[in-house]
Parts: structure tokens; sequence; C-alpha cells
């Protein structure tokens, strides 16, 4: 089946108008981020990854925008990075030095999308390939349809499998043996395979993948907007976390931080009053 999505305006105006490779739909405080590149498969070239570290860096500071939903326009999620792009820099002196600009300028986006306070739900239809397959990865959940299939391209093309953060999210998804398998081949892995792993959190129907995260989406709205944010910031922390003093150090102050917001009070007493709660993330 193939997938192209309506496309509209949001409340942003003419902001968004710049971006000619994404497009972005507001929900209320849902906003959905679609790759926009149906002929080319949506692969990431460097126009592509800078506005998508335009709109992800933007999200720091315009906390509106409560939850993300990413997905991809035509046939396929992401096909990778566009090996014809000026993202493979031409010989000449210099080139290791621009090589590695133009690297991390695509491995930038990878860090943004982690460290914005915004939950990023991915949808995955078609193919994630390398490039697409970071994105997949730096998202906090993700669904997929039947025939989704993933993959970490980039040993296949003569670079290492480790690439725009692979060697460091997918082992923690799936565990190390897998993560290798995968990393060290390029094989593909199947919708089902990845809900198995964990990977995704489930396979839905092509028709049903936008109402599934839609639905996901408005669950976790339902919850005050600090809490939202300062959990993704704390799972961010915790990965990491030396040990259990350190994690529960973290989660303590996180706790007390909330519950001094006037929020946590309108939970409790919405809760109390067998109603939907009020928030003013306050």
């Amino acid at each position: 089946m193939t997938f192209y999505f309506p496309i509209a305006n949001d409340a942003w105006g003419t902001n968004m108008d710049k971006f000619t490779t994404i497009a972005i739909e507001q929900r209320d405080a849902i906003e959905i981020v679609t790759l926009n590149r149906p002929d080319a498969r949506n692969a990431v070239n460097p126009k592509m990854a800078d506005e998508l570290i335009e709109y992800f860096a933007g999200l720091h500071d315009r906390l509106t925008a409560r939850i993300i939903i990413l997905r991809g326009n035509g046939k396929e999620f992401c096909a990778g990075a566009e090996l014809g792009s000026d993202a493979f820099i031409a010989p000449g002196n210099g080139r290791p030095q621009r090589q590695l600009a133009m690297q991390q300028r695509y491995s930038r986006i990878i860090r943004l999308m982690r460290s914005c306070p915004q939950p990023i739900i991915t949808l995955l239809h078609g193919a994630a390939c390398g490039a697409g397959f970071s994105l997949l990865l730096a998202s906090d959940v993700r669904f997929a349809t039947p025939t989704a299939r993933m993959n970490a391209a980039y040993i296949r093309v003569g670079v290492g499998g480790c690439d725009m953060g692979s060697g460091y999210l997918l082992p923690r998804l799936i565990g190390l043996s897998v993560a290798s398998e995968l990393l060290l081949t390029g094989r593909f892995l199947g919708a089902d395979r990845a809900k198995a792993l964990g990977l995704v959190s489930d396979v839905v129907a092509n028709d049903k993948l936008l109402e599934t995260g839609l639905a996901f989406a408005a669950e976790m709205a339902r919850n005050s907007p600090m809490g939202l944010r300062l959990t993704k910031q704390t799972l961010n922390a915790l990965i990491d976390a030396p040990g259990i003093d350190a994690a529960l150090m973290i989660e303590d102050r996180q706790q007390v931080m909330l519950l001094e917001t006037s929020d946590h009070q309108e939970a409790v007493a919405a809760f109390r009053e067998k109603r939907d709660p009020a928030y003013r993330d306050q």
C-alpha cells in the first residue's frame, strides 16, 4: 500500500512555509512532523538535515508543543541518507575536516531528538534504512505496519555500522547481542521481530497507523506537561546512571519538583472528583 498523507498548515503560519523537505501539522498540543520528499523515498539530504535540526532545536523553548509524531510521506518512512547528495564531500584539501563537519551536522539531529523535552512517537511504514533507522531509534515510542522493515544500512556502503547514534541507542533498546547482529551485517529487521524485541510497541494495520499514534499521544497528553517533560529527561539520565543510588537521587529530585506544582494538585483533585484534569503547566 502506498501512503500519501494530506499535509496541512499549522498554527505557526508562515514560519513553517520555509520548510521544503518536512511538513508540520499542529493538532492542539500534538505536532505531526512529516518527512516530505516522497519522490526520493524521504532520503535525508543536507537540506532535510538542516530543516530537522532547526525544527527539533526550536522545540526546546517552544513548550506549547507537548508531543511530537514523526512519519514519512509516500511509499517509505525514510530510505536513509541520499548517497548522491552533498553529504559526501568532494575530494580535495581539507576533505577529512569537511566530512567531519557534515557528519556532525547529521548526528546533531539525533542529539536534538533525544534532548528536546517532548516525547517523540515515530510511525513506521515501508523502509527505515540507515539515517531513517537512526531517526527511529532516537524516538521515544515506535509503531509499525506489518510490512515495515528497517536496517542499519551504513555497513553495507563501506562504512561502520555504528552511525547517527545507532551504536549507542540500539544496544540499549534491544541488547548487545542482537544489536551486534544487526550492526555488523546490515540485515533487515521485520516488524514482527522488531515487536518481539521490544523495538516497536505494536504492529498495526496500515490504515490504523496515524490513528494509533494520535491515540497514544492523546493518552500521554492527559498527564501534566511538566511531568511529561521531566519523565523524558529523567529516562535520558537514568539510562546511563552509574548505579541505583544515583538513579534514586535523580528520581527523588524530580518528584520533589513536581510535587510543588499546581498541576500536581490539579491531578490529585481531578482523580478524587473523577474528572479530567485542567492543567496550566504550573
